[in-house]
């Protein structure tokens, strides 16, 4: 295969999969109910709780693990203390891994959903969501091979 045909079947590909996620509502594929299930963007004027939380190239946050309360809209401060970039997706574990298999395929694509915060090494990034719901929800960063290294963790919502 010559390198103009490579080219045509890499860029047909990519534009397929992109249409394809963007008639389905977003680029992961359309689990829009599935984030709905865990609470809905929030506004700023309503913010009752600001969690901070770093994030690092040995692939963790800090912390992993959040507490917070059915109804009440969180704000979240990301900060990346490392050199690679990072991202806090907020998800179910099915969304997450999904959306993580999709930038292992395409790497490079860049996303700004509602749910997500992504931050470039030594920045701080922001996430407004309201908790509607009672239960243990995650988070995760999908950055290529950040899910399987194990940069992940849970809110419980009371």
């Amino acid at each position: 295969m010559n390198t103009k045909t490579l080219l045509a079947t890499i860029t047909t590909t990519f534009a397929l999969v992109c249409t394809g996620a963007l008639a389905s509502g977003n680029h992961a594929g359309g689990h829009d109910s599935e984030t709905s299930a865990l609470g809905q963007p929030g506004k700023a004027a309503k913010v009752k709780q600001t969690i901070e939380i770093s994030l690092s190239d040995t692939m963790r946050f800090n912390p992993d693990t959040l507490t917070v309360k059915q109804g009440d809209t969180v704000r979240f401060v990301v900060k990346n203390d490392g050199k690679l970039k990072h991202e806090l997706v907020l998800g179910t574990a099915k969304q997450l891994k999904e959306h993580a298999e999709m930038m292992r395929k395409f790497p490079e694509m860049e996303h700004a959903d509602a749910n997500q915060a992504t931050v470039e090494p030594g920045k701080t990034g922001e996430l407004i969501w309201q908790f509607t719901r009672k239960g243990t929800f995650d988070f995760a960063c999908l950055q290529a091979g950040h899910f399987e290294a194990g940069m992940r963790g849970k809110v419980v919502v009371k």
